[in-house]
């Protein structure tokens, strides 16, 4: 093998972003259920954040759901690979990770 330069960007708004876009030659989506989405906010915004729940969940449908939906969600058309199941998807990141 012989190396080669790779940069990874990574971010939820990458893909929204299309000045970002055009000078990324390859552009992957990883896909979380919108469940996970909400328990790893949950969990992180209480644990680590110290938010109650009901806080969270006021935050979460007044401005995290409809961001999401508005920007994030949208983007993925963009991409050139969508992976479902977010991380837990091992055949895709395999595959990832040889190509790269």
């Amino acid at each position: 093998m012989s190396p080669k330069s790779v940069a990874i960007l990574e971010g939820i708004l990458v893909l929204a972003i299309a000045e970002l876009r055009s000078i990324l030659d390859f552009k992957i989506f990883v896909n979380a259920d919108s469940d996970i989405r909400l328990i790893r906010r949950l969990e992180r915004d209480i644990k680590e954040r110290s938010s109650t729940f009901d806080d969270t969940i006021k935050r979460y449908l007044s401005t995290v759901k409809p961001m999401h939906e508005a920007f994030v969600e949208p983007s993925k058309r963009y991409a050139d690979i969508i992976v479902p199941r977010g991380g837990q998807n091992e055949i895709a990141t395999n595959l990832l990770a040889d190509f790269v």
